[in-house]
């Protein structure tokens, strides 16, 4: 369908003529007349100040105990981040005007205890200085939510609807971009409208998977198949770059919708990627049910392409998480870190598909994205951690390394690897090896479609719920049934999602006329050290790995390196320098000073640098074949 882009300054206008269009979905109505619902009145009397007013009405609560929660995890994230701590002045009253008595009984909760009186109303302040796809932003420039940083719930009331008006700080015209649906009321002449500012949600699920921009918001709009897509952008930068920018999207949306061959039902009606590109911004990207969030210093000036390298992961993640989702993130728990252990596929397929999208977008160049294949299959070649953990464990180690880092050391370097680059080499794997034993009649595309069809495409019975979560075996199964070999199913999975094998990359590549040759060839190598020059002391600044020549020889992290190979050393230019002057097989010694004050030696056998890059074979000197050529056109030409 032909492209339209529409400039218009106030999303209220786009909103309100969207929610006429979806007039048939009168639920919408039905739930903002709840009488039951929660309502949430959001004000900003002090944006300088980086903190929001939050007033909550609970109504209609039994005789029992209010419990009040602030969420400890957010959705799409796998760690633990206690919004809590953000939370001031808290005040209950009951619908008399009294002020009514709140107990703590940890640090993430209040609770009201019984009687009181039926309606209560919650009032807070919630301080928020980071604007990315976690927390909440306030300024005077705009209102970055998150919900579940902002918002107080109910436990026992998750299934009741809410309301959410959003109120302009004074001498501003900010508008909402958001998922929520529009809040529909009667009008004089009994015509439903848009309420201005104002939004549902039908429980808490969707509410807490709902980010909101509150601010000065461009829009521009695109339609593909039917479906509406909206871009929100908050932003320094000029209309021109915005449009080409959204020319792009449109592509990339093109090309992931090809992958499954139709969109979801988006159910507001609309698509919206949420952009926050300033100077104070953090570099975000955070996937939702019917949008993302997208954040950066970038300009779309500057840095196009990388803020649309995000773009293309995130709305992948509209299929791939949000509706084909890993039963450990069925329903999210916010008291807890969810656990999964498919993370492999969900975020590391969605890794992979970032960047085909991108190629088949014509986005990216053929050398590019050869670029970024080859970092997938290096990042799982040259790096000791799958040897520690299978695909399925590094998923398991999500809570502790998304945005939950500790303060304490840990081993990580040595013994995990991100299930974004394990899994998406996996998932590089997968496709290229369905395509070659098929001789290109199958792809990964199948089983994602498979996927879909089975576990994301039957959605859920209540809205932002997915009744159909799937399992490992069910992806196995699912591999069984679109290659017609089990036995090929079986030990895909058995070797790289639950073992430690590492597929032959070299060979899958040559399919394509891609060819995987080391980074630095020739160069003598005793690992991927690193090191802090404490005014000419030379510390030993990473963990030694079991598979690094430096290992055998004792050195490790918080070694003083003195002496290699007969020079003395004051820089890490030094060992360069040194390094340079062997080959690998030559044997050198070290002396070095431990981190208790103790001289040692050690002899390092050096060892060919194990890491690689992936190039196009025209780029190595070689010729490109017509069934090279043929391969790599499906795969990677536009669908």
């Amino acid at each position: 369908m032909p492209r339209r882009c529409i400039n218009i300054a106030p999303v209220t206008l786009v909103t309100k003529r969207l929610a006429c269009a979806l007039l048939a979905a009168a639920g919408v109505v039905a739930r903002a007349q709840d009488a039951g619902a929660i309502r949430y009145r959001l004000s900003f009397p002090e944006p300088q100040h980086r903190w929001m007013q939050v007033e909550a009405l609970f109504p209609r609560t039994d005789a029992g105990a209010l419990e009040l929660r602030m969420s400890r995890s957010s959705p799409g994230r796998y760690s633990l981040h206690d919004f809590a701590k953000n939370v001031y002045d808290v005040h209950a009253t009951g619908s008399d005007g009294r002020e009514l008595a709140l107990a703590r009984p940890d640090p993430y909760g209040w609770t009201l205890a019984a009687p009181h009186t039926a309606d209560v109303t919650i009032t807070y302040k919630v301080f928020g200085d980071r604007v990315d796809g976690t927390y909440l932003g306030v300024d005077e420039t705009h209102a970055h939510i998150n919900m579940p940083a902002a918002i107080m719930w109910a436990r026992g009331l998750e299934e009741r609807p809410a309301r959410i008006e959003f109120v302009r700080p004074a001498g501003t015209v900010w508008t909402v971009a958001t998922q929520l649906h529009p809040l529909m009321e009667r009008v004089a002449a009994g015509s439903p409208a848009a309420v201005d500012r104002a939004f549902t949600a039908p429980n808490l699920q969707y509410l807490m998977d709902s980010p909101a921009e509150f601010g000065p918001v461009s829009m521009r709009e695109f339609t593909v198949n039917d479906r509406r897509f909206r871009i929100a952008m908050h932003h320094q930068g000029s209309d021109v770059d915005l449009d080409a920018f959204a020319k792009d999207v449109e592509q990339i949306v093109r090309q992931e919708g090809a992958v499954y061959g139709e969109f979801p039902q988006y159910e507001p009606g609309s698509y919206t990627f949420l952009t926050d590109l300033l100077p104070w911004a953090n570099g975000d990207g955070m996937e939702h049910r019917n949008s993302t969030v997208i954040t950066t210093t970038a300009t779309l000036a500057n840095s196009r392409g990388r803020v649309l390298d995000t773009v293309a992961h995130e709305f992948f993640h509209c299929w791939n998480v949000e509706r084909i989702r890993p039963k450990g993130l069925e329903p999210f728990d916010f008291d807890r870190a969810n656990l999964s252990d498919s993370l492999w596929l969900a975020e590391g397929f969605t890794q992979y598909y970032g960047s085909l999208a991108l190629a088949r977008a014509g986005v990216e160049t053929r050398e590019g994205v050869a670029r970024d294949f080859g970092e997938l299959a290096d990042g799982v070649l040259a790096y000791p951690g799958h040897l520690v953990r299978s695909a399925a464990e590094m998923s398991d180690m999500a809570p502790f390394v998304d945005g939950g880092r500790p303060i304490d050391r840990t081993n990580w370097s040595n013994a995990f690897v991100s299930y974004y680059t394990v899994g998406g080499a996996l998932a590089l794997a997968l496709d290229l090896s369905l395509r070659d034993r098929s001789d290109s009649r199958l792809s990964l595309d199948d089983f994602m479609r498979a996927m879909w069809r089975t576990f994301g495409r039957p959605g859920g019975s209540r809205e932002g719920y997915v009744d159909h979560p799937y399992t490992i075996a069910d992806a196995e199964e699912t591999l069984a049934t679109v290659s017609g070999d089990r036995a090929f199913a079986h030990e895909f999975f058995a070797k790289y999602v639950l073992g430690h094998d590492v597929a032959d990359y070299a060979r899958l590549f040559s399919r394509a006329g891609l060819v995987l040759r080391p980074r630095h060839s020739g160069s003598a190598w005793m690992g991927d050290l690193r090191y802090d020059d404490r005014s000419g002391r030379i510390i030993v600044s990473t963990l030694v790995a079991p598979t690094w020549p430096a290992y055998a020889a004792g050195l490790d992290e918080d070694d003083q390196l003195q002496v290699v190979d007969g020079q003395r050393i004051a820089s890490g230019g030094d060992v360069v320098a040194v390094l340079a002057k062997h080959q690998p097989g030559d044997t050198i010694a070290i002396t070095y000073t431990n981190r208790l004050g103790r001289a040692a030696t050690g002899r390092v056998t050096l060892a060919a640098n194990p890491h690689v890059e992936a190039v196009p074979v025209e780029a190595n000197g070689g010729k490109l074949t017509d069934a090279q050529r043929a391969f790599r056109e499906r795969w990677l030409g536009a669908k």
